[in-house]
């Protein structure tokens, strides 16, 4: 293999395919980057075995071939490199010889046959959605999501197509996300999958820095999933099972609602939040009809600390305990106002954008 290309349009290409590198893998050659030189173009490809993403940029291929090299390393490196011309040039050895014009120097890779087969999503089901809101929707959701624990299919955002909307859900018993978005077209069939979560937070990586006009392509197949955009592919595998009925848990009616600034409320939380921590993270909040949201935490070995919000009230005089970390998670992805609506002391807690009705939040209530 030999080749020249941007020094530039190789770094994006190893930053966007590093995403899907595991470093802790057991298996060296997934702690490598596969790169292919074929057709005037060179190819990047790199996966943990659950992702995978494909990506390619222009070269100028005299020789055609490709080899495995560490992704931490030659990503590192390159980006120390100034921009300007690369050239890429594997010998006998299995070894990459990376030259620019004030360095020179070889890296040690595998041999590409220990690579693994990046699989072919059949398209079972495809279509497109503008990246930017599918962004939204992960960002707003996969928070909520389980990490680990005894219930696999709680690890993944829930993912359901009907008509001309996309809803996104994640939870992991303790909190629940449910974010709707709008498709341009109707879908030909109705959707419904599990992508696990390091899926999403990579696949937001990627999308958070598209605009509103580009569009994201999906693939859906029985057991995978191709998300597709500006060149470059993420594929993943799907969580097997029955997301259960979340809809159930929904509070259908209210005693207190409660509207507050984001920012005023954020602030308070974390003051008391600062206190709470030796006390699982237990807050309390008392809402009278004097217009005030009192956040208070019992005493601890470190202090207490009370501190009152002013609130727009609506219904009767309410109490209850939250884990304060779940209200500062979905605060920091709420930029205006909030409804904060409250029912019996073990009813859960639902917090909404004041404005809109595409978002939806759950906590369950601690027993005090």
């Amino acid at each position: 293999m030999k080749l020249t290309c941007s020094q530039k349009n190789l770094k994006f290409a190893l930053d966007i395919v590093s995403l899907a590198v595991n470093n802790s893998s057991t298996l060296p050659v997934l702690n490598n980057i596969l790169l292919k030189a074929s057709n005037k173009k060179l190819f990047l490809s790199a996966t943990n075995l659950e992702i995978a993403i494909n990506y390619s940029i222009a070269a100028d291929v005299k020789n055609e071939g490709s080899i495995t090299v560490p992704a931490k390393l030659i990503a590192n490196y390159v980006s120390l490199l100034q921009d300007g011309e690369v050239e890429l040039k594997v010998d006998g050895n299995y070894t990459l010889q990376v030259k620019s014009a004030k360095s020179n120097t070889k890296i040690k890779g595998i041999t590409p046959d220990e690579f693994p087969l990046i699989p072919t999503v059949e398209k079972d089901l495809a279509f497109s959605v503008s990246a930017k809101s599918f962004a939204d929707g992960v960002n707003n959701t996969v928070f909520s999501a389980a990490i680990g624990g005894s219930r696999p299919i709680l690890s993944g955002v829930y993912l359901v197509g009907e008509k001309d909307q996309l809803t996104f859900v994640a939870t992991d018993s303790f909190r629940l996300a449910e974010k709707k978005i709008s498709l341009a077209q109707k879908l030909e069939q109705n959707i419904e999958c599990v992508i696990p979560v390091r899926t999403m937070l990579e696949l937001a990586h990627i999308l958070n820095d598209c605009d509103e006009k580009e569009e994201l392509s999906i693939t859906i197949s029985k057991n995978q999933v191709l998300f597709a955009v500006n060149g470059i592919e993420l594929i993943s595998r799907l969580i097997e099972g029955k997301y259960p009925d979340y809809k159930q848990i929904i509070p259908r009616s209210h005693k207190t609602k409660l509207e507050v600034s984001v920012d005023d409320l954020t602030i308070a939380t974390k003051r008391v939040s600062l206190f709470a921590k030796e006390n699982n993270n237990s807050i309390k909040l008392s809402a009278t009809n004097d217009g005030t949201l009192q956040i208070a935490t019992d005493e601890t070995t470190i202090g207490e600390e009370k501190a009152d919000v002013m609130v727009k009230i609506e219904g009767e005089d309410n109490k209850i305990a939250i884990n304060s970390h779940y209200l500062l998670d979905v605060l920091g992805h709420l930029k205006e106002n909030v409804a904060i609506e409250m029912s019996e002391k073990l009813t859960p807690v639902v917090v909404r954008p004041l404005k809109g009705e595409d978002y939806l939040y759950i906590i369950m209530p601690l027993k005090v």
